[in-house]
């Protein structure tokens, strides 16, 4: 991969989220091996535009996509290189320093013609040079050709590598089902008795059960508050704001337990990946 171009890099989440955590619970710089996939593909030329230009000649795309790391502090050497496995494969390096400008050092230029027969991707991670609390790293991917880095374009995959072209051409949908929320008067009584009034409560229920997956029970009834001049419209508007933003606090509690559970796997395989090596 070294002499072939890298026209796309890719890294999870959850992955990235790992590697900073590393980096900010080291007691100093660290540095280490990424490991992960690489896959080629052809993207289709063609086109119904008439006016689309397309190439005889198909272009291939790398894609390297990031899926682990192994990490150790900086003051000791890099160790040979592991020999690759079915899992994932070496594509490269990184080196995590702190108060330090993006661009590689003249360790980093010599740490590549060390590798230079391995992968050549290689991720700098830096800390600002003013202390904040929100702001904590900073990085940057290059491909390294001998001792000359260049810049690539690093892309954060949430749901994954292989859901990658789903998630560029999600479209949200709103699921808030579409009802008949008119005011019924006194003639309810002659649906009644015409028979029409079952026919409406299957309706509604069926409304209510769509509304249910939205709003936790807000009745069709109260809906019909929000859509008119009534006096009530701020305080049922504040009640379903109340019952979503409910909704939201769980899904982020959830999340929250999701990232915890990710990140004790990642140590689990860390662990592993330590033992494997010898560096225990």
């Amino acid at each position: 991969m070294a002499d072939f171009p890298i026209d796309k890099i890719q890294i999870s989440g959850a992955t990235l989220a790992s590697l900073l955590h590393r980096c900010s619970s080291s007691s100093g710089d660290i540095h280490g091996y990424l490991f992960g996939l690489t896959t080629l593909s052809t993207p289709n030329p063609l086109s119904d535009h008439p006016t689309t230009t397309t190439s005889t000649t198909p272009t291939t795309l790398l894609t390297a996509s990031i899926t682990s790391f192994l990490s150790l502090p900086s003051h000791f050497p890099l160790p040979p290189p592991p020999p690759p496995s079915t899992s994932a494969v070496l594509l490269g390096w990184f080196s995590s320093r702190r108060k330090t400008p993006l661009r590689p050092s003249l360790k980093d230029s010599t740490t590549a013609l060390s590798l230079s027969t391995t992968p050549s991707l290689f991720l700098l991670l830096t800390t600002p040079f003013q202390d904040q609390l929100i702001h904590t790293h900073e990085y940057k991917a290059f491909q390294c050709k001998g001792i000359t880095f260049e810049p690539k374009t690093i892309n954060i995959v949430n749901l994954g590598p292989s859901f990658r072209s789903q998630y560029d051409s999600f479209s949200p949908n709103v699921a808030f089902p579409m009802m008949d929320c008119e005011l019924r008067g006194s003639n309810s009584m002659v649906e009644d008795e015409n028979g029409e009034n079952l026919a409406n409560k299957k309706r509604n229920l069926k409304d209510q059960k769509q509304l249910d997956m939205c709003a936790d029970g807000f009745e069709v009834g109260r809906l019909s508050k929000l859509m008119g001049s009534e006096s009530a419209y701020t305080g049922e508007l504040e009640d379903l704001y109340d019952k979503m933003l409910g909704k939201i606090d769980g899904l982020s509690k959830l999340v929250e337990q999701t990232n915890s559970k990710v990140l004790e796997q990642e140590n689990h395989n860390m662990r592993l990946r330590y033992k494997v090596a010898g560096l225990e």
